[in-house]
């Protein structure tokens, strides 16, 4: 993003916890040549990058830890006007859950 966001989002960053990943790049100088350098060595068959010094690749915990984006928190997909749950669940699992409560499913269950 060249600008902050707009006023019209922010309330909705803010409410599911992506407010400063969407302030992270701001003042940060990116270098071309790494960003170059990761994209030929990536993998996508195996997420893995194959630099010289060895393989590498990014973990849940790295994203954590880099972005400070909780991992153990409500899972967002995001809006979803319908409450047909049943069939929510169905086309992204393949299966409908036994107890699906305000589109939620107990992680058990998956």
């Amino acid at each position: 993003m060249s600008g902050p966001p707009s006023p019209l989002i922010e309330i909705y960053l803010r409410e599911v916890g992506f407010w400063h990943v969407a302030n992270i790049s701001r003042g940060c100088k990116l270098d071309p040549k790494l960003i170059s350098e990761l994209i030929e060595s990536w993998r996508p068959e195996t997420h893995i990058f194959h630099l010289s010094c060895g393989e590498c690749t990014i973990t849940l915990e790295d994203v954590q830890l880099q972005l400070g984006l909780p991992v153990d928190g409500s899972i967002l997909i995001g809006s979803v006007q319908s409450a047909d749950w049943g069939a929510i669940c169905y086309d992204f699992l393949g299966a409908i859950p036994d107890n699906i409560y305000r589109g939620r499913i107990e992680m058990g269950w998956l």
